[in-house]
């Protein structure tokens, strides 16, 4: 059974709209969420917990209507929306002392020891924390209520490069007894190639893929030509850019015939967003 199912899921706006999102989640895995800037990531997860309305949509956790048993699904989610940025005046302490009485399964040991690993003091104010820091915090305050499903949206912001690759050892710890999954946006690409299982990209409101990354991968080659091959090769091209020597693009790996007279390479999660993004649009670079 998956540990998390949205299927259908839209939201509309005026000018700006959530089309049918549908996608889903086992069990013991990591998946990564990624699109651009105003793609949808944050609608889709705001939707997912009614924190916002959706127009249209199901959303099931753990294989329950997350509708019709919102209180109950509710606590078996840790939700992290970038840094915390509530109560500033007040101490760690007391927003901790005032958060558990919220979770019947909160778990003191498991949050003493993500405040040691984080160098956290209960003591300080919200205020007088680096933005790294109350990231730090609330995800201490996700992961120590037994949650089966951690949702993060750019958890990783703010940090800095040791403590996002400390962050995802936790993040593989808590997946690794296989009951646990985590979603999470972020468009620090790099920590998804460490450790993410799934990708699930979507691209103005609407689901281009989800799928084990490196099925998504395989899905396409980075290409490398001359110049004088590019008007016939532009059919062909997700994107490519053009430079002093020739140009450099994205091509469907369906379509690797057509660029055997090129150089290809595999294409990384980075390559294949840049040019997805790209649309076709070939760009003078420098190099």
């Amino acid at each position: 059974m998956n540990l998390l199912e949205v299927s259908g899921l839209t939201k509309r706006y005026e000018s700006f709209l959530l089309d049918e999102v549908s996608f889903s989640l086992e069990p013991g895995y990591i998946m990564g969420f990624i699109g651009r800037n105003g793609a949808g990531k944050t609608t889709t997860m705001k939707a997912m917990l009614n924190l916002i309305h959706k127009d249209s949509g199901e959303v099931f956790v753990n294989g329950k209507n997350f509708t019709e048993n919102e209180t109950a699904c509710k606590k078996e989610i840790g939700f992290v929306m970038g840094e915390f940025d509530c109560y500033k005046k007040s101490s760690l302490r007391r927003i901790t002392e005032v958060t558990k009485r919220f979770y019947d399964d909160w778990d003191e040991k498991a949050y003493q020891d993500y405040l040691r690993r984080f160098s956290l003091d209960e003591n300080k104010k919200i205020s007088e924390l680096s933005a790294g820091m109350r990231v730090k915090y609330a995800l201490t305050l996700a992961l120590s209520h037994q949650a089966k499903l951690l949702i993060l949206d750019e958890p990783t912001s703010g940090l800095d490069p040791v403590s996002r690759d400390d962050l995802l050892d936790v993040f593989r710890a808590v997946i690794e007894d296989g009951t646990c999954s985590i979603l999470f946006s972020t468009h620090i690409i790099s920590d998804l190639e460490k450790c993410a299982d799934f990708i699930t990209y979507i691209k103005n409101g609407r689901i281009l893929a989800s799928q084990d990354v490196d099925s998504f991968r395989e899905n396409y080659l980075l290409v490398s030509g001359d110049r004088e091959q590019l008007e016939e090769k532009k059919p062909y091209l997700i994107g490519a850019k053009v430079h002093a020597f020739g140009f450099t693009g994205l091509c469907l790996k369906r379509n690797a015939e057509r660029f055997s007279d090129c150089r290809t390479a595999p294409a990384d999660l980075e390559s294949i967003m840049i040019y997805t993004e790209q649309e076709g649009v070939y760009e003078e670079s420098a190099v």
